[in-house]
């Protein structure tokens, strides 16, 4: 419900691109569709191969206090049209004011993903009728959008190997601020459809992604990438389950030196796995419909996640259809750097670039780099970590309490809590085992009080939070080594002598 289509950028990209396929080196397009091998085999009919081409539209939900243009809370799971103001409800004579951290939000993301900020971007209407959408048209930037030609570069296993990586890049064509529409509730028992506007008009950023991914297992990893890098700015908290990240898929398939075919467009995938599976299983519904003679429509399709394939929803809109104009009620967004920033302004009424620019935080590659760096980890390891929401900061939790080195306290980390988190289905904030429980357990092992086997039989027992210590475990269950050699020699010598018949036994044998 975000955003039904793309202002017409994706179509204009999508006619770039297959203008310029005839002219391409052969090279860059081996590149664009090369995560698994290359193009996709055709199977035992004979025919050329299949080259996919993928390209996305994030919706990303900005974190601010309120909406885009209004004062309205931002507030998830809130009770229905409890956080509505008069400009979110549409009623005539009211008029948007631009929200500043929600421009401030988009600027910080575009430098992030090495984009051009544009100093003076402008705000247009996009017409379409929707119950959830009082005003009949959406708040978007369609002309000059706030930030153009970036790029994101993100990492993924070749041939399902985490110590085989390899990195790619997709150019990010446009970053652009734009309002949220509401919500429809359905409800089928009384065959009646609800509408709540609590969402109506919170501020969004549509990331739109040149078409130079090939698979869901890439297009996968690129959100997953920005999903972290948002986080890490803190302009958009991007929990999936809660809305605040969306995704739409563009995807076709054309053989080699052809043309690109006709794509579709997967709408609001609301997570990363399910992302993977819609866009393969896609990729591999057109080439069969393509081998048996068959047309690939230009349509907006949803993913069922229950059946595991896309079902068609509706024509693909085009850009007439939302007969594009501009918002006469905004005037231009003007930002400013230190060369532009005139001396008399005041420095609370503007947006300064390079202000933005200078506070940037270390983005996950930086931060992989650092853990790389000081631990001594293989940099695969570091991937895990800050792909795991919590984990770093668990590991460097453990790091700091226990004697162990770093490159053996991330092999417990990622074997065997992890494991346990995956097979419960926890998060790492919810884990029974706390970091200073596991740096406790650690160290007994690393003091060589206990072996490697005992301590994960200890680590098991920590699982049930019983809210016992590692030692009061080891005490208990008298697991603990024996280092005294006399005390050893007597343990030996009662069970041999425990066991006369075994040993005549042996020693005749």
């Amino acid at each position: 419900a975000a955003a039904r289509g793309c202002c017409g950028v994706w179509r204009r990209a999508w006619q770039r691109r297959a203008r310029g396929l005839a002219s391409a080196p052969r090279g860059r397009r081996d590149v664009a569709c090369n995560a698994r091998g290359g193009a996709v085999p055709a199977g035992k009919s004979g025919l050329a191969s299949w080259v996919p081409v993928v390209g996305l539209e994030i919706h990303a939900q900005i974190s601010s206090n309120s909406k885009l243009f209004s004062g309205s809370q931002v507030q998830f799971a809130a009770p229905p049209n409890s956080l509505v103001s008069f400009f979110d409800a549409s009623l005539p004579g009211t008029l948007p004011v631009l929200n500043r951290r929600c421009v401030e939000a988009a600027v910080m993301t575009g430098l992030a993903l090495n984009c051009s900020i544009n100093k003076k971007s402008l705000f247009d209407r996009k017409h379409y009728f929707y119950a959830d959408l009082p005003a009949g048209y959406q708040i978007t930037q369609q002309r000059v959008p706030i930030a153009v030609n970036g790029s994101l570069s993100y990492s993924l296993c070749t041939d399902n190997k985490i110590s085989q990586m390899v990195t790619k890049t997709v150019r990010i064509k446009q970053i652009q601020l734009e309002q949220d529409s509401g919500k429809s509730l359905h409800d089928d028992t009384r065959s009646q459809t609800l509408v709540d506007l609590n969402r109506a008009g919170v501020g969004l950023m549509e990331v739109v992604m040149e078409p130079d991914m090939c698979c869901g297992e890439e297009a996968a990893a690129a959100v997953r990438e920005l999903q972290l890098i948002l986080q890490t700015l803190g302009s958009s908290q991007a929990v999936m389950a809660e809305g605040q990240l969306r995704v739409d898929a563009n995807i076709s398939v054309h053989h080699p030196e052809e043309p690109y075919g006709v794509r579709t467009e997967v709408k609001n995938i609301n997570s990363i796995r399910f992302l993977a599976k819609a866009i393969d299983y896609e990729i591999q519904r057109q080439i069969e419909e393509l081998k048996n003679g068959g047309m690939i429509l230009n349509e907006t399709r949803a993913f069922d996640s229950k059946l595991g394939c896309t079902i068609p929803m509706r024509d693909k809109e085009g850009k007439q259809d939302y007969r594009f104009m501009p918002e006469p009620n905004l005037p231009p967004l003007i930002l400013y750097d230190e060369k532009s920033l005139p001396a008399n302004m005041n420095h609370q009424q503007v947006v300064n670039i390079d202000w933005i620019r200078e506070r940037l935080p270390d983005l996950p590659s930086v931060k992989r780099a650092k853990l790389v760096e000081q631990y001594g980890i293989l940099p695969e390891h570091s991937f895990t970590l800050l792909n795991e929401d919590g984990l770093t900061e668990f590991f460097e939790n453990v790091v700091k309490k226990t004697q162990m080195k770093p490159k053996k306290v991330i092999g417990w980390i990622l074997n065997n809590l992890l494991s346990y988190l995956k097979q419960h289905s926890l998060t790492v904030k919810e884990s029974p085992v706390s970091s200073f429980l596991l740096a406790d357990l650690l160290n007994l092992l690393e003091k060589k009080e206990i072996s490697s086997t005992v301590a994960k039989q200890v680590l098991a027992e920590l699982w049930k939070g019983e809210g016992k210590t590692p030692l009061e475990i080891v005490k208990e269950k008298k697991l603990e080594l024996i280092q005294d050699q006399k005390e050893l020699e007597e343990i030996c010598q009662a069970v041999i002598d425990g066991q006369e018949n075994e040993v005549i036994m042996m020693v005749l044998g």
